[in-house]
């Protein structure tokens, strides 16, 4: 996994994030975004890619809160915040999202999301199954699947960037590619396994010597675990190829978006919440520039949502930068043109408690969960699904969380169901037959 970009903080060698970002355009080799952009501006070419990005909500958001309040449930179930009108009459959201109100034609809601468990992981989202399944058998993140099937885009972008920061609950980090082999791992941008290498500060001719360097490892070929060596090796070539671009690193570099575009996506912080994620929108502005640079899957870990205690409170604070944040990726899709090829999920690992406890929270819940969907070339401005009057199961059509990995490889223009090749040659079917695209969302 390779390094890119991450909050300003400062490193050993005295330069921070933001001077890599601006050492970045020095890199050599490639078309820069604004190149690439330009170009398709100049052709009216569309993205030329499927692709897709996921927002991961980190502890669980409040479904009751959001988008299905129950306003004539008993006070302990309603809560303090009321319902207003979206731009698509008759489906109502919460009061504390007014912009995601005026685009609700743009995106579809899913309030009846069942089969997830009570364990605060990303597992569910990104691998389709729960945790201990997901160790145990070695099931790959779902963009590292679409890194096999698909590949990159071109030689120099890697198909799938995982913007997850390392948080302090480890569950909530970001699956590898497990029995796929490390050569379809992410390439994170706030990891340490190359960056351990300073590769980001180096010069060309010191490129060159550190090639020599890997080949001089030929002695580890002597070892037993070959098949480890041979994926590190894909990996390091990958990471010298991206390197040597100013691709990635231009995508990742906000500051080439004009200020009006900055501005409507909001900063929120780098800064962790709790045990989980930053609330940090200029994230979601870099998945999109990611997106548009060649990226097949970006992968954001976004907020702290983990509501125990004070939940209308953690609410307030955060939900206005949701609201800014997720309403712009959104609306920036469908601005752009790119509302058939990029689909943008965002949700969570379960829902919240019905009722109110003794702290003002809502705790863990997970017979019932939501997710907003966009783009994809999808039916949105729509709700599909229903709970029952306490928001606490299902009540009209349950849909599975795997059907909502099964409409992305849909999107994608991937078979849910096709056989690829582990590590070892065996054939493994990507999701179980049960998994169906959405049919309510499908073209």
């Amino acid at each position: 996994m390779l390094t890119l970009s991450g909050s300003s903080q400062r490193f050993c060698d005295g330069l921070s994030r933001r001077s890599f970002l601006s050492i970045g355009s020095l890199a050599v080799g490639g078309l820069t975004l604004t190149d690439l952009l330009r170009a398709e501006q100049q052709t009216g070419k569309s993205l030329g890619h499927k692709a897709v990005i996921m927002v991961y909500l980190t502890g669980g958001i409040s479904h009751q809160d959001t988008i299905d309040l129950k306003p004539d449930a008993p006070s302990e179930v309603r809560g303090e915040f009321n319902p207003i009108e979206t731009n698509v009459p008759g489906i109502l959201i919460s009061e504390k999202l007014p912009l995601l109100a005026q685009c609700m034609d743009k995106y579809a809601i899913l309030r009846s999301i069942v089969g997830q468990t009570d364990e605060h992981t990303s597992f569910h989202p990104l691998t389709g199954y729960p945790q201990n399944q997901a160790q145990r058998e070695k099931i790959p993140n779902f963009g590292s699947i679409v890194s096999q099937v698909q590949g990159p885009t071109n030689s120099v972008t890697p198909p799938f960037v995982d913007l997850f920061p390392k948080m302090q609950h480890r569950p909530y980090n970001s699956q590898n590619a497990g029995y796929l082999g490390s050569q379809y791992d992410q390439v994170k941008a706030d990891g340490e396994d190359i960056a351990s290498m300073k590769l980001r500060f180096v010069s060309p001719e010191q490129f060159s010597n550190r090639r020599e360097l890997l080949r001089n490892f030929d002695q580890l070929r002597k070892t037993d675990d070959t098949q480890r060596i041979r994926g590190m090796d894909e990996v390091y070539g990958r990471a010298f190829d991206v390197l040597t671009s100013s691709r990635l690193v231009d995508a990742l570099d906000i500051t080439k978006e004009s200020q009006h575009v900055r501005d409507r996506y909001g900063k929120g912080s780098p800064k962790h919440q709790g045990d989980g994620a930053p609330l940090w929108n200029e994230q979601l502005l870099m998945a999109r520039r990611l997106i548009e640079a060649g990226v097949r899957v970006v992968t954001v870990a976004y907020g702290f949502w983990d509501t125990h205690g004070q939940n209308f409170r953690h609410l307030k604070q955060n939900l206005p930068t949701f609201d800014q944040g997720i309403s712009a990726l959104i609306e920036d899709i469908y601005a752009r043109g790119l509302d058939r090829d990029v689909t943008v999920v965002v949700w969570d690992e379960f829902g919240r408690t019905p009722k109110i406890n003794k702290d003002a929270g809502r705790d863990h819940w997970a017979p019932v969960n939501k997710a907003w969907l966009a783009g994809g070339g999808m039916r949105v401005g729509q709700v599909i699904g229903s709970t029952d009057k306490t928001a606490a199961y299902a009540a009209d059509r349950p849909i599975h969380f795997r059907d909502i990995l099964a409409t992305i490889y849909h999107n994608l223009g991937i078979d849910p169901h096709a056989l690829i090749r582990d590590i070892n040659e065996r054939p493994i079917g990507i999701l179980p037959e049960s998994a169906r695209p959405i049919k309510e969302l499908i073209s």
